[in-house]
C-alpha cells in the first residue's frame, strides 16, 4: 500500500525580499556585520595599511634598467623589436617625404579630390579649406608630421584589427577569448598605453606609433567581428547550398555583407589614432601634438590654439570623409576611371608646384594668431578672471568649485576607511551587475592599494566623481530637451558632431585660457569631452521608446512631465545606464590628461615618470589608472538580465 506524504508548502518571502536588489543588500549587510568589526579592530586607520602594500618600484626599476642596458645587445631587441622599430621609422619617414614631395598644393589637391570622389563637392571644398588653414596658421610642416604618423598607425591598426576581428567573427572560441581583452582595452585611458611601449622602445616615433596601434586597433576588431557575426543567415545558407567553400563564402558573402561595419571600424580607428597620436607627443611623436604640449607647458595659450585648430580640422575632415564613404557603400557605382583622373589631377598640381618652386608653404601667407590670442587671454586675466561684479570671474568659479566641491570630496574619500571603500564598490557593482563584476571591481581597487598609490587614486577618483556629476546633470537635461524637441536636436547636432571628433588633448587649451591651471580646469575639460556622448545616448534612448506606450499614457491624460517620468525614463533605463558608463569612462580619460595642466594625482605621476625617466613611478601610476578604469567600468556597466539569473 503506497504511502501518501503531503508536501509542506514553502513559506512565501515577504514582498520586499522578492526584489533581487533587496536580497543582495541584505547579504552585503550580513557580510559587513561580520567583516567590518574585524577590519576595524585590525586596521583602525582610514588609509590603506602599509602592511598590505607591496613595493614594486625596486623590481620595476631593475627591469627597466635591464631593458635599457640590453637594448643594443640582447637578441630579442636586435632581431625583433629593433627590426620592428626600424620598420616603423622607415615607413613614417617615407610617408613624410612623400607628403613633402607633393608640396602643399599637391597634398591639398589630393585631399580635396579624394573627398570629392567619396562625399561630393561640398566636403571637397571643406577639405581644401582645412588644409589651407593649416598652412595659413604656420603649421604646415607639423601637420604633415602628424599626418605621416597617422597614415602608418592607421594602416597598421586596420590590418591588426581586421585580422583579430576576422578570427573573432569566424570562431566562437576566439570571440569569447578576445571579448574580455577588448572590453578592458577600450575602457583604459590613452595615457595608460604610453609607458609600456616607452619601456621597450624608448622615447621616439616607434613608441608613439605602436602605442597608437594598440589604442586604435580594438574598435576595428570589434566592429569587424560584429559585422561578420551579424551577416544575414539566409544569404549564407544560400551561398553554402551552392557548394561554395569556406573561403568563397567569406569572400563573396560575409565580407561584402559586413562592409558597413568594417568601414565604421576604419572610421573609429582613424579618430582614435588621431587622438592618440596627439597625446603621444609626450613620448616624442612630434608634430602638432608636440606644439600643443610645449605650449601648454609654458601656458602659452596662443601657440597652443594655433596648433590645436589644425588638429580639430584634421579630425573633422577625416571623420566626415570616412563617414560618407561608409554611407555610400552599396549605393555608389564603381568608377575606376574617375579615380584615376582624380589622382592624375593631384599629381599634375604637385608637379606644377614643384616646377614653380612652391613646395613649401610661403611664409608671406602665414597668419600669426598666437599674439592676438595671448593678448585676449591677458585681457581676460585682467577683466574676467576675478573681480567681475555679482557673478565673479572664471578664476573665482574655479576656486570656489575647488574649495566647495573638489576639496571636500577628496577629503571625504581620504577620510573613509579603506575597507569601507571596498565595501561600497562591491555593493554598487553587485547591485548593477553580478557577483563576478563585483569581485572584479573589488580586486581592481585592492590592486591600487597594494601598489601603494591609494591616496593619489582617491584624489583622481574625487575629480572623476565631480566631473561625472556635472556631466550627467547637464547631459541628461540637454538630452531630454533634444529628445522632446526636433528644433533643439537640430541646433545641437553640429556642435555635438564637432565635439565628438576633437581629440582629448585639444580640450585642455580653452579651459587653461579660461580657468588657468589646477584641478578645476582638468574637471572642466573632462565635462566638455564627455558631455556629447551622454547627450546623444540619452536623446537616442528617449526617442526610441515605444510610441504605443506614449500614446497610451497620453490617452489616460498624462502630462508631458508625467510621460517623461513614468514612461520614457523607465523604458529608456538601459540607454541611460549606458550613458552613465560612457560618461564615466570618457571623464576618466581626460582627468588623467589633466595632469598636464595641474590636475595632479595619477595623471601627474605618469607625466612625471615620462618627463624624468622615472619609469617605476610612471608604470605604477599607469597600472593604478588601469585598475581605476576597470573598477569604474564594472561599477557602471549593467549586465544583461539573462546573465544576471545565474548570479
Amino acid at each position: 500500500m503506497a504511502t501518501i506524504t503531503a508536501q509542506v508548502p514553502r513559506p512565501a518571502l515577504p514582498g520586499a525580499l522578492k526584489h533581487p536588489a533587496v536580497r543582495k543588500l541584505l547579504l552585503l549587510a550580513v557580510a559587513a556585520a561580520i567583516l567590518v568589526p574585524l577590519a576595524d579592530a585590525r586596521w583602525a586607520s582610514g588609509s590603506w595599511p602599509g602592511a598590505l602594500t607591496v613595493d614594486v618600484s625596486g623590481p620595476l626599476t631593475a627591469a627597466s634598467d635591464w631593458i635599457i642596458d640590453n637594448r643594443d645587445s640582447h637578441p630579442l631587441f636586435l632581431y625583433f623589436f629593433g627590426h620592428l622599430s626600424n620598420a616603423v621609422v622607415i615607413a613614417v619617414r617615407a610617408v613624410y617625404l612623400a607628403l613633402l614631395a607633393l608640396g602643399w598644393a599637391g597634398v591639398t589637391a589630393l585631399g580635396a579630390l579624394v573627398a570629392w570622389r567619396v562625399a561630393g563637392l561640398r566636403l571637397a571644398l571643406g577639405t581644401a579649406v582645412a588644409f589651407l588653414a593649416c598652412g595659413a596658421l604656420g603649421m604646415w610642416v607639423p601637420t604633415m608630421q602628424t599626418l605621416a604618423l597617422m597614415v602608418v598607425a592607421v594602416a597598421a591598426s586596420v590590418v591588426v584589427g581586421a585580422l583579430l576581428g576576422l578570427a573573432a567573427g569566424l570562431s566562437g572560441r576566439m570571440h569569447r577569448a578576445l571579448r574580455p581583452v577588448l572590453d578592458t582595452m577600450q575602457v583604459l585611458p590613452a595615457f595608460a598605453y604610453l609607458l609600456p611601449v616607452v619601456l621597450v622602445f624608448g622615447i621616439g616615433v616607434p613608441a608613439a606609433v605602436l602605442a597608437t596601434v594598440v589604442y586604435a586597433a580594438p574598435p576595428m576588431a570589434r566592429l569587424t567581428a560584429l559585422g561578420l557575426r551579424g551577416a544575414d543567415k539566409e544569404v549564407l545558407e544560400a551561398v553554402e547550398s551552392l557548394g561554395a567553400t569556406a573561403r568563397q563564402r567569406l569572400l563573396t558573402a560575409r565580407l561584402p555583407l559586413a562592409r558597413r561595419e568594417i568601414l565604421l571600424g576604419v572610421n573609429q580607428a582613424i579618430m582614435m589614432a588621431l587622438s592618440m597620436a596627439v597625446i603621444a607627443s609626450v613620448i616624442g611623436a612630434g608634430g602638432l601634438g608636440d606644439r600643443v604640449y610645449q605650449a601648454l607647458a609654458t601656458v602659452d595659450v596662443g601657440a597652443a590654439l594655433a596648433a590645436g585648430v589644425p588638429i580639430v580640422l584634421l579630425a573633422v575632415v577625416l571623420d566626415r570623409v570616412t563617414g560618407a564613404a561608409g554611407e555610400r557603400i552599396g549605393t555608389a557605382r564603381r568608377a575606376p576611371l574617375k579615380w584615376v583622373s582624380a589622382l592624375a589631377a593631384a599629381v599634375a598640381v604637385a608637379v606644377a608646384g614643384r616646377l614653380a618652386g612652391r613646395l613649401d608653404w610661403p611664409d608671406a601667407w602665414t597668419v600669426g594668431i598666437a599674439g592676438p590670442v595671448n593678448r585676449a587671454v591677458d585681457w581676460m586675466t585682467a577683466h574676467l578672471y576675478s573681480g567681475v561684479p555679482v557673478v565673479g570671474g572664471t578664476a573665482d568659479w574655479a576656486g570656489r568649485f575647488t574649495a566647495w566641491v573638489l576639496d571636500p570630496l577628496r577629503d571625504g574619500l581620504h577620510g573613509l576607511p579603506w575597507w569601507s571603500v571596498l565595501l561600497i564598490v562591491a555593493a554598487l557593482a553587485w547591485l548593477i551587475g553580478t557577483w563576478r563584476t563585483a569581485l572584479t571591481a573589488v580586486l581592481a581597487m585592492t590592486a591600487i592599494g597594494v601598489l601603494g598609490v591609494w591616496k593619489p587614486s582617491l584624489d583622481t577618483l574625487s575629480q572623476v566623481l565631480a566631473a561625472v556629476a556635472v556631466t550627467l546633470v547637464t547631459g541628461f537635461a540637454t538630452g531630454v530637451a533634444a529628445a522632446r524637441s526636433d528644433r533643439v536636436e537640430r541646433l545641437l547636432r553640429p556642435a555635438l558632431d564637432v565635439f565628438q571628433t576633437m581629440p582629448q588633448f585639444v580640450y585642455l587649451i580653452p579651459v587653461v585660457a579660461l580657468f588657468g591651471v589646477g584641478r578645476a580646469p582638468a574637471v572642466a575639460a573632462a565635462v566638455v569631452y564627455a558631455l556629447p556622448a551622454v547627450v546623444r545616448i540619452t536623446a537616442q534612448g528617449l526617442r526610441q521608446v515605444d510610441p504605443a506606450a506614449l500614446e497610451s499614457a497620453r490617452s489616460l491624460g498624462a502630462s508631458g512631465f508625467q510621460q517623461l517620468r513614468q514612461v520614457q525614463l523607465p523604458l529608456a533605463r538601459p540607454a541611460l545606464l549606458l550613458a552613465v558608463n560612457q560618461g564615466v569612462v570618457l571623464v576618466l580619460a581626460v582627468v588623467i590628461i589633466g595632469g598636464l595642466v595641474g590636475g595632479g594625482a595619477l595623471g601627474y605621476d605618469v607625466v612625471f615618470g615620462l618627463a624624468q625617466g622615472d619609469l617605476a613611478t610612471g608604470l605604477v601610476a599607469g597600472a593604478a589608472i588601469v585598475c581605476l578604469g576597470l573598477m569604474l567600468d564594472r561599477v557602471t556597466q549593467p549586465t544583461d538580465r539573462r546573465t544576471r539569473r545565474g548570479a
